[in-house]
């Protein structure tokens, strides 16, 4: 055993040492402080509220774990994240509408890029009926008092350390809001530009449905510009998104929200959805993880009303170490409440997926029909896979509660009945790996997405086969 004189110094470590080793979960940056907060609120003036409000939640970020987890196995690793050279954007975005034609089949669009807007636009017949698309920074200007509540009041996990920082650090975000009885029957698209190398761009999306709204949307992650060009060897700092949605679904309301996430190989993506589901309400989830470093992915339904419904369906294609972490919390509270929810991950070139889900029936929410399913396909033996389906029931008298979930290779049986039809080896994992991940593509409510998911999905799929012929 080796040490130091009393009373003296420790010698500093030799140059070229190793840094110090961090744990699983040990946050990978540090930039998220009480100064961030005071330059967010000096950038733009924010009233007293906001800035309190802020100061809160940073208070909350520093209190929590990174995972409380309440499935008792603890499942998260950050060890690849380095972010401790990332500066976090302070700027507030905060343009109402630009001019600018909408696209193909759909009723509005706001796409945002790392700290700036590059399209605001809205059919004119939905600003007509009282329909806002605007951002985060355009409604504090515009009605400060009324999004207050949005804003504070907001059904954020108490327990969710990542959530509290895009509480109190957004810089960026998007305010979706349709009036009572107002259908939207085209989709509206939320697009997110991040991954810029070295910087962290925390933002928050509130969507809120009155009673009987319709409303469909369709999000996507994309890196913000090209990559850039840099010496064979050179590495390239990290960037982080991170990001909270928080939805408000009113009495007999309908939103479908497709998120397609394919940001850059050196991102970090923390997201945290929620969603409070009133009466004879119902959500309609599809996410496709395909992009990014590391994801993070927690999903929290509350299903408040009677008769509402969720159908959660969330899929992964990982490949080149690509780490997927999803969570997903279900609560029903209201009577004959519905659930189904599907995770899905195919994994290549040493990837990993943790898949950790939740359904709490609690003693009031009698009929309640609910059921979780987990599953992972690997393609390589590198590749792994965990899978933790759970139920929590505290009221007997229900329709259904149960989980199911595997993980394994292709089935050969199925190869071997594909092939006997004449179709090649090769084609029938495919067909197998792209049909596994189907559920989300048929629930992307826009033409040109779809097809644009297919051909990111393809794109992995030729990825994976490099992967795999490698191991």
């Amino acid at each position: 055993m080796t040490g130091t004189a009393a009373g003296s110094s420790e010698a500093p470590a030799p140059s070229g040492s190793r840094p110090a080793r961090r744990g699983p979960a040990d946050l990978p940056f540090d930039f998220a402080d009480g100064a961030l907060v005071e330059r967010l609120a000096a950038e733009r003036a924010e009233p007293g509220w906001l800035v309190d409000d802020r100061r809160a939640a940073m208070d909350r970020f520093a209190a929590l774990p990174v995972e409380a987890n309440r499935l008792y196995t603890t499942y998260v690793d950050l060890r690849s994240a380095d972010l401790f050279s990332a500066q976090p954007h302070v700027r507030t975005a905060t343009a109402a509408a630009l001019p600018g034609n909408l696209p193909d089949g759909a009723a509005g669009v706001l796409e945002l890029r790392e700290d700036g807007v590059v399209a605001a636009t809205l059919a004119a017949a939905l600003v007509e009926q009282g329909v806002t698309l605007e951002t985060l920074g355009a409604a504090v200007e515009r009605d400060a008092a009324g999004i207050r509540a949005a804003l504070a009041e907001t059904s954020l996990p108490a327990d969710d350390k990542l959530a509290w920082l895009s509480r109190g650090a957004w810089s960026q975000g998007i305010h979706l809001h349709v009036p009572a009885g107002v259908r939207v029957q085209q989709p509206i698209i939320f697009r997110w530009g991040a991954g810029v190398p070295g910087r962290a761009l925390l933002g928050r999306t509130l969507v809120r449905l009155d009673d009987g709204a319709e409303a469909s949307v369709v999000e996507e992650l994309v890196a913000a510009g090209p990559d850039i060009a840099r010496a064979e060897g050179e590495p390239v700092p990290q960037a982080l998104f991170g990001a909270t949605t928080e939805i408000v679904l009113g009495r007999s309301a309908l939103l479908r929200l497709a998120s397609i996430q394919d940001l850059p190989a050196g991102t970090v993506a923390f997201q945290q959805r929620t969603a409070r589901v009133g009466e004879a309400a119902s959500l309609r989830l599809a996410m496709a993880q395909l992009g990014s470093r590391l994801v993070r992915s927690r999903i929290d339904n509350r299903l408040e009303g009677d008769g509402g419904s969720v159908e959660q369906v969330e899929i992964v294609f990982g490949g080149q170490d690509q780490l997927f972490d999803l969570t997903s919390y279900t609560r029903h509270l209201g009577r004959d409440t519905t659930g189904n929810l599907l995770s899905k991950a195919v994994l290549a070139g040493g990837a990993r997926a943790y898949m950790k889900g939740l359904i709490s029936i609690e003693r009031s929410a009698r009929g309640t029909d609910s059921f979780l399913g987990e599953f992972g396909m690997l393609l390589d033996r590198r590749s792994r896979s965990v899978t933790i389906p759970s139920l929590e029931i505290d009221q007997p008298d229900c329709r259904r509660a149960g989980h199911s979930s595997s993980v394994g290779p292709i089935d050969p049986a199925q190869v071997f009945y594909l092939m006997s039809r004449g179709i090649s080896e090769d084609d029938a994992h495919r067909f197998i790996t792209l049909g596994f991940l189907e559920p989300v593509v048929a629930r992307v409510p826009l033409e040109e997405e779809r097809d644009r998911l297919w051909a990111m999905l393809e794109d992995k799929w030729t990825a994976s086969r490099g992967g795999a012929a490698a191991a």
